[in-house]
């Protein structure tokens, strides 16, 4: 049974709120579309759990992207993310490196950049560098730049589950608040077995059982790609005909695979022909 839930969850006598995901089904699809190496799967799942924890904080209707970047072996990492949990990724990178890798050994000096894309409003971009111990810590920086709000985060990746939790100050406190580092302390002996056997109530319980805990209908986080064969048509219309035929004649196809997912799109001289023609839609069998 596939498990890939994000619970909300408040704390009744404190100004602090909570967050927990648990992914499975849908970390392994975004990991399907590559042969990503270990080091890179763990922080994919990471990333994973970081974008959607991240997502559930946003107030609107919209996107949100988290994508690493750097002049290390791994040059690019990213994960999108609506505000409905839908979530799709990837990853570019040139050469080998250790299975235990850091954030460092991969991407070399690099930023997190992260990017909210509101269907209505202003698009925010927030930029942190990766000089952090791992990708929490690094996200800890940018709340700490762009909410000012104490705030917690864990990561867990084992390259089959990811996990993440959330901790953070409600925004109505501007004194040192001793009930978040009362709830810190408690939240900091989370082990990653247990972020990836146990049900929310289980976790919470053994977490924070003396305290009063209000946890919110769950939300299911997918992976949900956005590519489609007419997609790939339009790209195709961005190269010159000519090079496209070219690759025809040799080929006798041309095929576009997805970038996100493994679907691959195939289109025959009829389907280009009619694309240049303006038919995008040309060739509906794949």
């Amino acid at each position: 049974m596939s498990k890939d839930i994000l619970h909300r969850y408040l704390f009744d006598n404190a100004d602090v709120r909570g967050e927990m995901v648990q992914l499975d089904k849908s970390y392994q699809e975004i990991l399907s579309a590559h042969e990503y190496p270990k080091a890179l799967q763990l922080i994919m799942g990471q990333l994973m759990a970081a974008t959607s924890l991240l997502t559930a904080t946003i107030k609107f209707t919209g996107d949100i992207s988290v994508q690493l970047q750097g002049d290390g072996p791994v040059s690019v990492a990213v994960i999108n993310g609506t505000n409905l949990q839908a979530l799709r990724g990837v990853a570019r990178w040139n050469g080998e490196f250790a299975d235990g890798a850091s954030l460092t050994d991969l991407f070399g000096k690099g930023v997190m950049v992260i990017t909210l894309t509101p269907d209505e409003g202003e698009r925010y971009q927030g930029i942190v560098s990766l000089d952090h111990e791992n990708l929490a810590a690094c996200l800890e920086e940018y709340f700490n730049q762009s909410e000012q709000l104490p705030t917690h985060i864990s990561l867990f990746a084992d390259g089959k589950q990811a996990a993440g939790m959330l901790l953070q100050v409600l925004p109505t406190k501007t004194e040192e608040n001793e009930d978040f580092n009362h709830l810190l302390a408690l939240t900091e002996t989370i082990k990653q077995e247990e972020l990836f056997t146990l049900s929310a109530e289980d976790i919470l319980h053994r977490l924070y059982h003396q305290e009063d805990v209000r946890l919110f209908d769950p939300v299911e986080v997918s992976f949900k790609c956005t590519c489609s064969r007419e997609r790939s048509a339009k790209a195709l219309t961005t190269i010159d005909q000519s090079e496209v035929e070219e690759i025809l004649a040799e080929e006798g196809k041309i095929e576009m695979g997805c970038e996100y997912c493994p679907k691959m799109y195939t289109f025959d001289s009829i389907d280009i022909a009619a694309i240049y023609a303006g038919n995008l839609e040309a060739g509906q069998q794949q």
